[in-house]
């Protein structure tokens, strides 16, 4: 990937001042070596830190430089894989067990921005519109799941209804959600790190991994140091490459793209939006919005399975904008940034043990605003012998993506065939 998709994001250019944490240099020992300093590893480290244990983060790059920090700050309900994926693995019961860890998942976002006191912007409301007319029933099926499973905080939005808020014809229909919404996805995050360092884990950026041992006496080694633990968890998520071996092939790097225009104004800006919400469509290869607090139009989407960046970003992620709202073909793009996010084959998150001594989660498929931290949690839960929950969840098998020279070809080739179903359907 071209260093140009990591260009200064809206989320850089507001982000509260935070400190710089220092590269490791020489060799340390911990109870716990977390290899990832985003919402997973963050998340982990501040249960285990607040427990008493020793912990060490880290970091290759900065906080927050993957997925963490970089995302279109949806939080989002549920899995990506509907629950009936779950459920055809794990039977029903246990499926809806896995919801309640999901619904749980939001609560625990919740209750640390309030315990530390995190300025992110956290805002409820998200609309799932439909880009298709007739698809209606589809929506009151996904309404009908989510009752049945007791969260009941839903409405089905007619094309009449949606238009009232939504300042565009393009859609005809939404289900919307009371219990989902979006934030500050870096302001977040910097605040974990904030209370994990007040809690007295050490966090050092700038600190690659270059060898993950996880044997009895595991140990993380990076170019100038190293860190003997007890216990190590990977948490790198999109970002993890060729370290692990073990885990390479069970997630597969997706790029997104987020532009952000100028700030448009208090009126212009509810007349988009009117009530602030979150708003994503309900294709396979999603377009996904919301305004900032600062009345700019936040827009993503344009996923691809390959490195490669839009020659042009900025023109092309407007261009897309600009078929929803044609009223922003006037507004200036003052940001345009990506990254990775990492989906798996089934796209339900994989997490389990490598070894007694050794723990991963990764592969939340477009929704790790919510679950990451809940995996990071439970991780450090069964570090600490509490383990059913995390038991649960690692009892979800998954497949490989099919590695070799053909693997990238493939799977953009599957990218194709969506984006052509997406249009035809």
């Amino acid at each position: 990937m071209t260093k140009s998709i990591f260009a200064p994001s809206y989320y850089q250019a507001t982000a509260t001042p935070s400190p710089a944490y220092p590269p490791l240099a020489g060799e340390i020992s911990a109870d716990v070596c977390i290899v990832g300093a985003g919402y997973t590893g963050l998340s982990a480290a501040v249960e285990l830190a607040e427990a008493g244990h020793r912990v060490v983060v880290l970091e290759s790059e900065t906080v927050g430089h993957g997925a963490s920090g970089r995302n279109g700050g949806q939080i989002c309900t549920g899995f990506s894989s509907g629950q009936d994926k779950i459920a055809a693995q794990l039977g029903r019961d246990d499926a809806r067990k896995c919801f309640a860890i999901a619904e749980d998942s939001k609560r625990l976002l919740v209750d640390r921005i309030d315990r530390y006191k995190i300025d992110c912007d956290l805002r409820w409301g998200y609309l799932h519109v439909l880009p298709k007319p007739g698809r209606m029933d589809g929506l009151r099926e996904w309404k009908d799941e989510w009752d049945a499973l007791g969260y009941t905080d839903t409405q089905i939005l007619d094309t009449a209804a949606l238009e009232e808020k939504l300042g565009t014809r393009h859609y005809h229909g939404a289900l919307r959600e009371g219990g989902a919404g979006h934030f500050h996805p870096l302001n977040y995050c910097l605040g974990l790190a904030r209370a994990a360092t007040e809690a007295g884990a050490a966090i050092h950026e700038h600190s690659p991994a270059i060898e993950v041992d996880t044997s009895s006496k595991p140990f993380v080694r990076t170019a100038h140091g190293k860190v003997n633990a007890r216990f190590v968890i990977i948490a790198c998520n999109a970002y993890l490459g060729r370290l692990v071996p073990q885990l390479y092939g069970k997630v597969l790097p997706v790029t997104s793209y987020i532009i952000a225009t100028e700030p448009l104004g208090e009126n212009r800006a509810r007349a988009l939006i009117r009530d602030g919400e979150a708003v994503a469509d309900t294709n396979f290869i999603v377009d996904y919005f919301r305004l900032t607090p600062d009345t700019r139009m936040l827009f993503g989407g344009k996923a691809s399975y390959t490195t490669r960046e839009p020659a042009h970003l900025a023109p092309e992620m407007k261009a897309s904008m600009v078929k929803i709202f044609p009223q922003l073909r006037d507004a200036k793009v003052d940001f345009a940034w990506g990254g990775y996010i990492a989906i798996t084959h089934n796209r339900i998150p994989d997490c389990g043990r490598l070894s007694p001594t050794a723990y991963y989660a990764h592969g939340y498929s477009g929704q790790g605003v919510a679950l990451a931290g809940m995996y990071g949690k439970l991780m450090a839960d069964a570090v600490r012998g509490t383990a059913e929950r995390f038991d649960l969840l690692s009892r979800v098998r998954h497949l490989p993506f099919p590695g070799g020279p053909v693997r990238v070809p493939l799977l953009a080739a599957a990218m194709m065939y969506y984006r052509l179903k997406d249009a035809l359907s």
